[in-house]
């Protein structure tokens, strides 16, 4: 279910914003940013400022993101979930492109169907003793129920436009918009009440431990520093209890042909 083809979804991120793929071979991609990219990501205010107050045009640079652990000596920036560069990629979708409503791009000679797929990427983010981030994209079929994972998968080889092409008409959605999330969340919870947790097992055995060491250390202590002490219980509770929250980082409309 989760997305762990990442080269994949930087390939569908970038290609997106209209980047040129310049190599994608063995989990190492370099692109060639537009100037809205290298704004985003590249952190060079003031080079725009300049070049801009110049009246010209600007060198937008290229970015070379390793996703293959045996690719991490060639010479570009090593990317993974949970890395600042992923996670700000991620702060970028999540405040621009948050929702969005899509159609598939198509030649139609005759009226064809298209029909809605509420399409979202969620974030599991695991917190403990260690702390892990996960991201599941799921496509649910507004009218008939059906549910597909890894969805960008599927998006990223179907062209889309923000216009209904022509000779194109839409099916109205049997399932409403607030009934599609709650599906999807049973869906998560299903998937995450499914797996193994050993993970919590050890940051609870950690938690413990430490509460106990903390213990004993005030109560040697002569001067009885009580609110000392529940302050730190509670500083430990934060950093080693085991949660699991997940939030949803972008998604949207997607009126798709009925071959999808």
């Amino acid at each position: 279910m989760a997305v762990t083809d990442l080269n994949k979804f930087l390939v569908t991120f970038f290609s997106a914003k209209h980047c040129t793929i310049v190599e994608n071979k063995e989990g190492v991609l370099t692109v060639q940013l537009t100037e809205e990219m290298d704004r985003a990501l590249m952190n060079r205010p003031f080079y725009w400022h300049y070049i801009k107050k110049m009246g010209n045009q600007g060198d937008p640079m290229q970015l070379t993101l390793i996703t293959n652990p045996n690719k991490k000596d060639i010479k570009g920036e090593w990317i993974h979930f949970g890395s600042p560069r992923l996670q700000q990629i991620m702060n970028y979708i999540h405040q621009n492109e948050k929702y969005t409503k899509l159609f598939q791009s198509m030649n139609a000679e005759s009226n064809t169907p298209l029909y809605p797929w509420l399409i979202t990427n969620i974030k599991v983010s695991y917190k403990g003793k260690h702390k892990k981030d996960e991201l599941i994209s799921i496509g649910l079929h507004l009218v008939n129920g059906s549910m597909k994972v890894e969805m960008m998968k599927e998006l990223s080889a179907i062209p889309l436009q923000q216009m209904i092409p022509d000779y194109c008409y839409t099916i109205s959605p049997m399932i409403k918009l607030e009934s599609g999330f709650k599906r999807i969340e049973r869906v998560i919870d299903d998937y995450i009440e499914r797996q193994t947790h050993d993970w919590a097992e050890d940051s609870i055995h950690l938690l413990k431990k430490e509460i106990t060491l903390l213990k004993h250390f005030y109560s040697n202590d002569e001067n009885n520093r009580e609110q000392q002490m529940e302050k730190e219980l509670k500083e430990i509770e934060n950093r080693y209890k085991p949660t699991i929250t997940y939030e949803v980082i972008n998604g949207g409309l997607f009126y798709l042909s009925p071959a999808i």
